[in-house]
């Protein structure tokens, strides 16, 4: 007879994060909220159309075939030109294998049909060291640019921050041609972090990357008192490392 293996317990704040189901996740990590953020919603209003949509978070492993693909699609429409210019290259089936990541959840913004008009990926890990939420992807239809929207999922990456000691920051990869994309993050607080790779000279020639590592630094409020958590130095997850997410969507706003 088979012996079953008892499933190692969680060692780490964001190892028992990452085994949370959605319902648990939404309920430790974003309904408690963050000062200054938008709470946890499941319903978004357009302020121009006023038409009504369907905001929810969806664990990669469980997201229908139809879902990753209209993500797929969606990434495709809005960014395909940027990895097609970069050292990267859009490669479809290694896109959507890091769609697939083990721990990695979505938010996703859905019309009246369901079908899916927007959304955000990321995932509570370490890098170099780091506790950090990444935030792996952010896309909008242009319809649904302009309209606070990006803003308010970008929110909710920091609001799971914020409630998940002792992650410190967001994180995010952006392709520098992406200067709307740059531009976005930079109004939202994101600044280069350190662990951005610098220009270097490699056998003569002075190779200078296409991309940029951004994150936020989040703050603790209690009571009067502000708390700037520091980047704890953690052993890194198997996944961990300076990773190339790539965090784009064209004026996502």
């Amino acid at each position: 007879m088979k012996v079953r293996k008892r499933r190692r317990a969680p060692t780490s704040p964001l190892e028992k994060a990452n085994r949370k189901s959605d319902q648990d996740f939404i309920a430790d990590y974003l309904q408690p909220g963050a000062p200054g953020l938008l709470p946890w919603i499941r319903e978004w209003k357009h302020p121009r159309t006023q038409e009504d949509y369907t905001v929810d978070l969806v664990k990669s492993n469980l997201m229908q075939e139809d879902e990753i693909q209209a993500c797929f699609r969606l990434i495709e429409e809005t960014s395909r030109s940027d990895y097609e210019n970069s050292t990267t290259r859009w490669t479809p089936d290694s896109k959507l294998k890091e769609m697939r990541s083990e721990g990695l959840r979505y938010i996703l913004v859905r019309d009246g049909d369901r079908s899916v008009r927007g959304f955000t990926s990321l995932m509570p890990t370490y890098e170099e060291g780091q506790p950090v939420v990444y935030c792996y992807e952010i896309h909008l239809k242009p319809d649904l640019q302009g309209t606070r929207l990006g803003a308010l999922l970008m929110g909710f990456q920091a609001t799971v921050a914020y409630n998940l000691p002792p992650i410190s920051k967001v994180m995010l990869t952006c392709f520098l041609s992406n200067t709307r994309g740059l531009e976005f993050y930079k109004k939202a607080g994101f600044v280069r972090d350190d662990l951005s790779p610098e220009v270097r000279k490699l056998r003569g020639k002075m190779c200078t990357p296409d991309y940029v590592i951004m994150s936020k630094t989040i703050s603790r409020i209690r009571g009067d008192e502000t708390e700037r958590m520091p980047a704890a130095a953690c052993p890194p997850m198997a996944n961990g490392g300076v990773s190339k997410k790539v965090a784009i969507g064209r004026e996502v706003g």
